[in-house]
């Protein structure tokens, strides 16, 4: 097998919405789009993100109705004090504050408009 490309495909209310947000605030273009679809990606992210009307007829009867739940988009970034710092001054809400684990992980989580999860991560903190 070989692998050419990720993507990862969410199913939310208002696929609009979640599309500008990720432009908006995250630097994603959206790349294809159609009713009730839109692929955004970024030359730095390694996959697609894809947004998904619930309800598509097009969707496994079992999936359609379903929403992006139990899941977050995590990108792991550079500056995660600096990123902090430009999505509060942009008025995004922070849902979890910057949080430091055990193992080294540092993150903090924003939700866009459908309650899709955005987690920021490094791995800069001290590890026991």
């Amino acid at each position: 097998m070989k692998i050419t490309s990720s993507a990862v495909s969410l199913n939310v209310a208002d696929v609009a919405a979640s599309s500008r947000f990720l432009s908006q605030h995250f630097g994603f273009r959206e790349e294809m789009s159609a009713d009730g679809f839109s692929s955004l990606t970024r030359d730095d992210a390694g996959m697609n993100v894809i947004f998904l009307r619930q309800g598509l007829p097009s969707l496994p009867a079992d999936q359609r109705d379903e929403h992006a739940r139990g899941l977050s988009l995590a990108f792991v970034v550079d500056d995660l004090e600096g990123e902090l710092a430009r999505l509060r001054s942009e008025g995004v809400t922070i849902t979890m504050p910057l949080t430091v684990e055990e193992w080294g992980e540092r993150a903090f989580q924003v939700r866009d408009p459908n309650g899709v999860i955005v987690q920021l991560v490094d791995w800069n903190g001290p590890r026991q």
